[in-house]
């Protein structure tokens, strides 16, 4: 059974990808929320279907789309000494380095307190700031 949401009107793409933010607070009487927020914050989401089915929006110019969305594995960086299969908790180099061509990796929201298993290793990661990092695949425990 696909994940369904809401999403502006002029961003109801398919295959588009998008990160939830999370509840904004100017939806909080909206009769309708429970559909927009029923996505994880912080989280990578494609649209897979568009539905033609549209909704009035306080938030959105125009209406709200109705769509069908998958979640997107989690891929960022870790320690390079941490095995395929390992269950950790995330410690997120520090970093600002926006010009670097691995920054959207390495910055991925990731929650310290949550367990997360490496799925894949996909390819070792050149650091400018001298880490050693691995980019992976990440399931949340």
């Amino acid at each position: 059974m696909p994940l369904v949401t809401l999403i502006g009107e002029k961003l109801a793409k398919k295959d588009a990808e998008f990160i939830y933010l999370g509840p904004n607070n100017e939806c909080r009487n909206c009769k309708l929320k429970t559909v927009c927020f029923n996505l994880k914050s912080g989280r990578r989401y494609k649209i897979t279907n568009v539905r033609d089915k549209k909704h009035n929006c306080n938030i959105h110019e125009g209406t709200a789309a109705v769509i069908e969305v998958e979640e997107l594995p989690i891929v960022t960086s870790v320690d390079k000494n941490i095995n395929e299969g390992a269950t950790i908790k995330i410690e997120k180099k520090s970093c600002n380095g926006i010009g670097c061509a691995n920054y959207d990796v390495c910055s991925t929201n990731i929650q310290k307190d949550k367990n997360y298993t490496i799925v894949k290793i996909f390819e070792e990661i050149e650091c400018p700031l001298g880490y050693e990092l691995n980019k992976v695949e990440l399931k949340e425990e």
